[in-house]
């Protein structure tokens, strides 16, 4: 139960880390809100760095490097199927393929779930999908799957490097997974031109920063609490979250889909409740 518990709480921050770089992306670049959003986390864990009791190890720095290039390539890509068709396509999409593989990657590491939570991580997938349900589908629907698609790879290399970190590391591969996906936000920033923060929304993208860090590190206690199938797949559902906020803040209707697809959630985290881990 406490690393379900863990999980939801690292849920709930990315899904409002994500609505708010969101809306700052709204008022600038996508590229240049992800770099101040990385940017204030890292400077935010750099901060809290020296006060660990734990001590980093290669291992740990090296795996949280790679969910770090992931995370930071999959919000490139997302943004980039952002840009070619509806939200509701390459975001679904890559919050489902990233939890697919992720649960893929614990279960071959040795992760067993029981029969209730492998039902409970079955209902979680079109849950996702369903409460990222955008606008009517247009002619430009599949522009976006090829982007959400590799967004997704890079959301399961960033779950599953985190979760293999180990939680003895402290919040040091969190560091190093801020670390690099600033620079692999920066690089890509200056292959397009953009590299600059942004002006408008910065308050915005440094929130973002700051909660997101915080939501990965929580994400590491989970995946120790328990498993790396489970605390990857209870986490990729922070859209909920998302969809919450746009609809308490910005009015934005939910719909029949995501009406349908929130009562997914809650009952895909029952189910997975029931085991306790």
């Amino acid at each position: 139960m406490l690393a379900v518990g863990l999980a939801l709480i690292s849920a709930a921050a990315y899904g409002s880390a994500d609505f708010l770089v969101g809306l700052a992306a709204r008022r600038s670049s996508a590229i240049q809100a992800n770099l101040a959003v990385y940017a204030a986390g890292t400077l935010a864990l750099a901060a809290c760095a020296p006060f660990s009791r734990s001590a980093a190890t290669g291992g740990s720095l090296a795996w949280g490097a790679l969910a770090g290039a992931g995370c930071g390539g999959g919000a490139m890509f997302l943004a980039a199927g952002f840009r070619r068709a509806e939200f509701g396509v390459a975001g679904p999409l890559s919050a489902v393929i990233g939890a697919a593989l992720a649960a893929i990657a614990g279960i071959w590491t040795g992760n067993r779930p029981g029969a209730w939570a492998c039902a409970g991580l079955l209902l979680a997938l079109p849950a996702i999908a369903l409460v990222s349900a955008g606008p009517a589908p247009s002619g430009r629907r599949f522009a976006g799957v090829g982007c959400g698609a590799a967004a997704g790879v890079g959301c399961a290399v960033s779950l599953a490097g985190l979760g293999e970190a180990g939680a003895y590391a402290g919040i040091w591969p969190v560091l190093a997974a801020q670390a690099s996906a600033l620079a692999t936000t920066a690089a890509a920033a200056a292959v397009t031109g953009d590299l600059k923060l942004p002006r408008p929304g910065m308050r915005l993208s440094v929130s973002s920063g700051v909660i997101g860090a915080a939501a990965a590190a929580v994400y590491v206690d989970a995946v120790h609490a328990g498993m790396l199938a489970i605390a990857a797949v209870v986490t990729s559902l922070f859209p909920c979250f998302t969809v919450g906020l746009a609809r308490a803040v910005e009015s934005e209707q939910l719909g029949a889909a995501r009406l349908a697809g929130l009562a997914l959630t809650l009952a895909s985290v029952s189910l997975i409740a029931v085991n306790g881990r």
